[in-house]
């Protein structure tokens, strides 16, 4: 049995714990957290496998978007294999056109068998809204602003160009 605490990423604490099978695929896993808040699960939606820093990792989806080869996807992948150990954690994407993200840890293994997925835990309620995701990067462009700038300061003299002799 895996005990597993699923954290809305927003403003406000929802959070829920589940209590799932080690043996069920991750596909189980996204319905069962997409139901535990509400959601029906018809939307796409992907797991990455973090560190315990929540630095996002290997998307793991919801079908094989492989065009040749194999890739993980949900249903080929069980949930003990994914989360082999306590505190492993992964970051759950669901309906990409709205963001909702949750973090995925896993709190608790034990060896008691589970049938079904319970709910052991609610706190709060999910907002009407996806929070607003801000995406930041490093300032990378700070490294090369003394490159673009000669880059782009090479066409300044296009415009004094004749193209039609060309």
């Amino acid at each position: 049995m895996y005990k597993v605490r699923v954290i809305l990423d927003a403003d406000d604490d929802v959070i829920r714990t589940l209590i799932v099978d080690e043996k069920f695929s991750l596909e189980k896993l996204h319905f069962d957290i997409a139901n535990a808040f509400g959601f029906d699960g018809s939307e796409m939606a992907s797991f990455y496998i973090s560190d315990h820093e929540w630095n996002q990792g290997q998307e793991i989806p919801l079908f094989n978007m492989a065009e040749a080869g194999e890739q993980l996807f949900m249903s080929s992948c069980i949930t003990k294999e994914i989360l082999p150990k306590n505190n492993d954690k992964l970051i759950y994407v669901y309906d990409f056109l709205h963001m909702w993200t949750f973090y995925v840890e896993v709190i608790e293994i034990t060896t008691t068998p589970v049938t079904e997925t319970k709910v052991i835990l609610s706190v709060g309620e999910i907002p009407k809204e996806a929070p607003d995701k801000i995406f930041k990067s490093d300032k990378i462009e700070d490294e090369f602003k003394d490159e673009q700038d000669d880059f782009f300061n090479d066409f300044e003299d296009l415009d004094n160009l004749d193209f039609d002799n060309f």
